[in-house]
């Protein structure tokens, strides 16, 4: 199975009529492996400090979570596997992979606890994968 279908089969899922407003799948170095067609254009400083709250947990909660220039306010998430971050009605989820960060960007009528279910399931499926 490739990668976006990863994206848009399983993070794009329709779930109690709802869906994810943006997903991907990327590198822990920050290259896309899959994305939804209008996923934010991040930068590489924003993937840098995902991946030190992943390895130093707290290190985003007083400046924030930035995917594609937007800040997200952190939230409770699990140290080291979830960061999740809350900006108005929407928010966002992180899941940490041996090899990738799955990512979801939700905005209402979706909740936060579809958008973890959604993320977080796929990114278990992977790690079960060895990925």
């Amino acid at each position: 199975m490739s990668w976006q279908t990863y994206v848009d089969d399983h993070l794009l899922c329709e779930i109690e009529g709802n869906h994810l407003t943006h997903a991907a799948i990327l590198g822990q170095d920050g290259s896309v492996w899959a994305k939804s067609a209008s996923f934010p254009q991040f930068k590489p400083e924003e993937i840098t400090g995902i991946m030190n709250d992943f390895n130093e947990p707290g290190t985003l909660a007083p400046t924030g979570l930035y995917i594609g220039g937007t800040k997200y306010m952190v939230i409770q998430g699990e140290p080291g596997s979830v960061i999740r971050g809350k900006k108005g009605p929407g928010g966002v989820t992180v899941k940490k992979t041996n090899l990738a960060l799955v990512i979801g960007i939700y905005d209402e009528p979706m909740t936060p606890g579809q958008c973890n279910m959604i993320v977080e399931r796929l990114g278990d499926y992977l790690i079960e994968q060895g990925l």
